[in-house]
């Protein structure tokens, strides 16, 4: 589970460069032929790492939920944010990935909720769960750099 959560960090160590470096006019465009922009793509992957290690396995996310509802799936983003969120998300990217190695390291996911996800994946335990998210990030930082792309060029 160490490498997996690593990976996870790096992952969010690139993100975190991405939110920081980016312009807000930029972050929040949703450039023609897409469905939502960076700043959605980089929230959305911190609060569903919660949903699908934390919520699953009935711990207390370490996210507010009013991010939740902004942010998981099947939500759209509106184009807006603040700078306190921004900040927030920022604050987030790091530090929940950090905590999840020491819960996980301490034994607290001890129960689970087996979930289906939306491509047919079953996880069972937090394990799958953990596995999982590194493949959703990894979908969302693809979805990022094309946005990307197609915002600078």
């Amino acid at each position: 589970m160490e490498k997996l959560l690593n990976i996870t960090l790096q992952n969010r160590k690139t993100l975190l460069n991405i939110l920081e470096n980016t312009p807000k006019d930029i972050l929040l465009k949703i450039p023609k032929g897409y469905r939502n922009n960076i700043w959605w793509n980089i929230a959305h992957v911190t609060v569903t790492q919660q949903l699908l290690v934390y919520n699953l396995s009935n711990v207390p996310m370490l996210v507010p939920q009013e991010l939740v509802d902004k942010f998981r799936k099947g939500t759209i983003p509106d184009s807006t944010a603040t700078d306190e969120e921004i900040k927030r998300i920022a604050s987030f990217l790091i530090s929940t990935i950090e905590r999840t190695e020491e819960d996980f390291k301490k034994g607290i996911f001890t129960e689970f909720n087996e979930y289906t996800t939306s491509v047919k994946v079953t996880l069972k335990e937090v394990g799958d769960a953990i596995a999982f998210n590194v493949f959703h990030e990894g979908l969302h930082l693809g979805a990022i750099l094309s946005l990307r792309k197609a915002l600078v060029n």
